[in-house]
């Protein structure tokens, strides 16, 4: 597998257009974080962060979590393919009992949200007594896994473009920027 051409990365991130500053972010991340205290505070949630995107928000959303919490994270992806099709593929599975309690699964964004979906399923039907997902940004469009899909905790509503920052990437680059940018004409 060959490597991105730096420059070529570099030169994304000097063009993209800034949707959101990282203190509009910072913003959005306390908000939800009132919300999610005032639902789960005292039902003793199991948190999972989704790898790799949520990785970002995770980490800065459990610091402004203050209640008594178990973290932790897993790692799925979804293939298609012609034979199986939609299946979920545990790289790394949940490794907090979660059977009886509330789980809140923390991602970067909802964008078509067919593994997220997946994800929920799956916590459902192993004894989760409720789930609830919290995404720093939803993608609006109309081309969400299921009618009606939404998180329970939101941080930004985004237009429909080629985002990274915060999490979220560009050619496996800029997790780290520094808010939420677009491509630029994309």
């Amino acid at each position: 597998m060959s490597r991105p051409d730096l420059e070529q990365i570099t030169q994304a991130y000097m063009q993209a257009d800034l949707l959101y500053s990282e203190a509009e972010v910072e913003q959005a991340l306390q908000r939800m974080a009132v919300e999610i205290t005032n639902d789960l505070m005292d039902k003793n949630p199991v948190v999972f962060t989704v790898m790799n995107g949520g990785l970002v928000t995770g980490g800065k959303l459990l610091t402004k979590l203050v209640f008594p919490l178990e973290a932790g994270y897993l790692h799925a992806t979804r293939y298609r393919n012609t034979t199986s099709g939609n299946d979920l593929e545990w790289k790394v599975g949940p490794s907090i009992d979660f059977q009886g309690r509330s789980v809140l699964i923390v991602d970067d964004i909802l964008d078509e949200g067919h593994t997220l979906a997946e994800i929920c399923d799956y916590c459902q039907q192993n004894g989760a007594i409720e789930v609830r997902v919290a995404v720093l940004v939803n993608k609006l469009h109309g081309r969400k896994a299921r009618p009606n899909m939404t998180a329970d905790y939101v941080g930004l509503d985004v237009e429909d473009r080629y985002l990274f920052g915060y999490g979220m990437d560009y050619q496996g680059y800029w997790r780290n920027a520094p808010g939420i940018f677009a491509i630029k004409g994309k």
